[in-house]
């Protein structure tokens, strides 16, 4: 068996206004030993292009020097028309650790909103594009902002020991929907990119927070475009590189390597080849478990949403925001296929569930495995748990299974450690809102796991209290601060409420809300529960 080795001594080659193309990168003409295949780019009417996950993107440059980036944009995104915006966002849970790029994170960016009605007083950062939509041309990148629309420009800012975030999900408006989170470069390069000369942006470690609030308030519309034409950057190498400017080279050779004056030849192209056989067979490996063991999600398209579940043949139950389907993975592992009706699919709480549970890895937080969304079709993966929702089982009902007591208490401590996790144990607390047994849901040993994140929001893990305009979640498990703003400021509480609305549930074994009563002390539970106490009954 012979193998081609790529090799960083060929011709540099060029396509358009992009120079230089070399190793690891190729061109699709290139000969096969040039390059990486992984790396191919290509040529189209002189524009150097690179398809990256099912997407087309034009190339606007590649950094062999220090950074060792490629900056991208979308092919769909037309600079002369103000109304473009991107296709796909550029949110890392699109990139994010998928070989043979990074995310090159950046501190700031831009979320496109639409809103029914408009913004009485919009926030300093926030910019209003409906101006635009009026006066132009329609585009079909701007197809589904209906209403008035706006631009969040964020920027996340670190304070001494910890972190201001200025422009985050948490802060769209109710009722408005995302339509696009789409981060930049850093702000230091806005200087370069816009017109933006309000103060030296260069030095961005020295900026007060006052001086960031100012870049974001005086930002306009044309500058966003500005921006959205300069694109996005990816990380390109694993390994560490360095650019030789004496034979236009670029080297690179892995993180920790023991540099040798001399190693035999022939050893050398037999350890080669050993390596490129072992990185095919981890890659084979890599893609016949991605399905359920890679800990990012996975973005499918819809037609392997429908493979999947096999065009939605089995179906497991529906909620408020769609149905759930049982769907088998190509690995043969069953999966819960959550697909959004259209109408709950204005994309904040698909971006909330997301960006949220992407990030989640615990015994007890239910794991996503992939998502889709093509235009309105939107769509989650999750693993599949057998034993169904704690519901079933706590509420009596003809045929249902009992629990035991040890087995219920055990249940209530996996519940809680899943909670104290989303509160302490990310960067960001991660408030619930919707902590209630049919959101608990239980695998095949009945461990549990809490799920369903549509209603979630991200705060800073220091924030005692937090803002909120209007209350969330479901009547019965809702805690009080959520209706009366007298009592106290928002926090973590409102998910510990939720959750002791669920204990007792658990030890009374009926609905704490129960609206066919004869009396309404008996429609909530905790007031029943009172007046028995009070009276000296038994529970």
């Amino acid at each position: 068996m012979f193998f081609q080795i790529p090799t960083n001594n060929c011709a540099p080659s060029s396509c358009g206004n992009i120079t230089h193309i070399s190793y690891p990168f190729r061109l699709q003409t290139d000969p096969i030993s040039c390059g990486r295949k992984e790396y191919e780019l290509g040529c189209e009417n002189n524009r150097t292009t690179l398809y990256f996950q099912r997407v087309k993107y034009y190339v606007q440059a590649i950094d062999y020097d220090r950074e060792f980036t490629i900056r991208l944009v979308d092919a769909d995104f037309q600079k002369d028309d103000c109304l473009s915006i991107p296709r796909h966002s550029s949110y890392p849970f699109d990139y994010s650790h998928y070989y043979p790029f990074r995310y090159a994170s950046s501190s700031f960016s831009l979320t496109f909103i639409s809103c029914p009605n408009p913004i009485p007083s919009p926030p300093f950062n926030f910019i209003n594009i409906s101006s635009c939509k009026n006066g132009s041309i329609y585009s079909p990148s701007f197809r589904h902002m209906e209403g008035y629309s706006y631009v969040m420009a964020g920027y996340r800012y670190w304070m001494v020991d910890h972190y201001v975030m200025v422009g985050e999900i948490a802060e769209v408006p109710d009722l408005c929907r995302i339509d696009l989170i789409y981060e930049p470069p850093l702000l230091s390069q806005l200087e370069n990119i816009t017109n933006l000369s309000l103060i030296d942006v260069h030095d961005i470690t020295n900026m007060s927070l006052i001086e960031v609030h100012d870049i974001l308030a005086n930002m306009s519309l044309i500058e966003v475009h500005d921006i959205l034409a300069y694109g996005f950057e990816l990380s390109w190498s694993e390994a560490f590189c360095d650019y030789a400017k004496v034979n236009n080279l670029t080297h690179c050779s892995p993180r920790n390597k023991l540099h040798t004056k001399t190693i035999n030849s022939d050893f050398l192209s037999i350890l080669i080849v050993l390596l490129i056989t072992l990185l095919v067979l981890l890659v084979s490996i890599e893609f016949l478990q991605s399905d359920d063991h890679n800990l990012i999600p996975i973005r499918y398209s819809y037609s392997e949403i429908k493979k999947i579940t096999n065009k939605f043949s089995d179906k497991l139950g529906e909620g408020g925001y769609g149905s759930v389907y049982k769907g088998k993975l190509r690995s043969g592992r069953f999966a819960a296929v959550k697909l959004l009706r259209q109408e709950k699919t204005n994309g904040q709480d698909f971006i909330n569930e997301v960006a949220t549970i992407g990030r989640i890895h615990h015994c007890n937080v239910v794991q996503l495995i992939g998502f889709t969304a093509e235009g309105s079709k939107r769509a989650l993966v999750y693993e599949f748990m057998p034993n169904g929702s704690l519901e079933k089982y706590i509420f009596s009902r003809q045929g249902s299974i009992p629990l035991s007591n040890h087995k219920l208490y055990e249940i209530s401590l996996g519940v809680a450690r899943g909670i104290e996790y989303l509160h302490q144990g990310c960067e960001m607390q991660i408030l619930h809102f919707d902590i209630k047994p049919h959101n608990i849901l239980l695998d095949e040993n009945f461990t549990p796991k809490v799920s369903d994140f549509g209603l979630a929001k991200l705060y800073p893990a220091n924030n005692n209290t937090v803002p909120l305009t209007m209350a969330r979640g479901t009547m019965g498990y809702m805690a009080p601060e959520l209706f009366y703003k007298s009592i106290g400021g928002v926090s973590y509480k409102a998910d510990v409420y939720s959750f002791g609305m669920l204990l007792m549930e658990m030890v009374g074994r009926r609905k704490n809300l129960n609206a066919l009563a004869d009396h309404s002390s008996q429609m909530y539970f905790p007031s029943w529960i009172y007046d028995q106490v009070s009276e000296g009954k038994d529970i």
